[in-house]
């Protein structure tokens, strides 16, 4: 389905304060950005928001930044957080192959793969953000300890991915096939695509993943 874009979404966020404009300028120095040392835990693809909104709530103490590409579906989540008061939450518009651009080694804590575009197509694998070539990138910000967490609805992508992560250099630590009936539903958050398939009954899928050798 063609995203529609919708006009004068670029110049809406580029007004923000909610927006990080030059990211690249913060590298290392998000501390500064937040006023604070706490944890940073960033999702790539958060979509209009819903899930990280939530968790910024639920987590004041957490620092916390979603990442969209696409400007006409930032700015439906820049229209929700601008009616909470959320000061551990920043967006950025910029593409997740950069992400090394903008972090420093060790200066994310936990990344958030919700509900990705599943690129079916195998000449379109390495596009796939459980893919190796993706895991190289979340490896050059993360902590030593820090974890991925990934859900999808869509069992062929996940199926790839118990196979690419470790593929990758990864240890899958915990995974499910039937989220929602499992003891990882625990404290889990929902994503608008999440809610929407739960009260249809399909299954989600999730496994959380750290790097190898590294310890817990």
């Amino acid at each position: 389905m063609r995203l529609r874009h919708i006009p004068g979404a670029e110049e809406e966020i580029e007004k923000s304060p909610y927006v990080v404009h030059n990211p690249e300028e913060k590298k290392g120095q998000w501390a500064d950005v937040f006023g604070n040392n706490n944890p940073i835990e960033i999702e790539v693809g958060m979509g209009k928001g819903k899930f990280i909104m939530e968790l910024a709530r639920l987590n004041p103490g957490i620092n916390y930044i979603g990442i969209e590409r696409y400007s006409s579906v930032l700015l439906r989540g820049l229209q929700k957080r601008e009616e909470m008061e959320l000061g551990n939450l920043y967006f950025m518009c910029v593409d997740a192959k950069e992400l090394a651009q903008y972090f420093e080694k060790g200066e994310v804590s936990r990344i958030y793969l919700n509900f990705s575009d599943p690129w079916p197509k195998d000449r379109h694998a390495k596009r796939r953000l459980t893919s190796p070539e993706f895991m190289k990138v979340y490896d050059q910000i993360l902590k030593q300890d820090g974890l991925v967490e990934f859900k999808t609805d869509n069992t062929g992508l996940f199926d790839y991915s118990l196979e690419s992560v470790p593929q990758a250099g990864w240890e899958i630590l915990r995974y499910t096939k039937d989220l929602h009936h499992s003891d990882m539903a625990e404290g889990n958050v929902m994503t608008e695509y999440e809610t929407k398939f739960a009260s249809e009954g399909k299954p989600i899928c999730k496994l959380v993943a750290m790097r190898e050798s590294r310890g817990i």
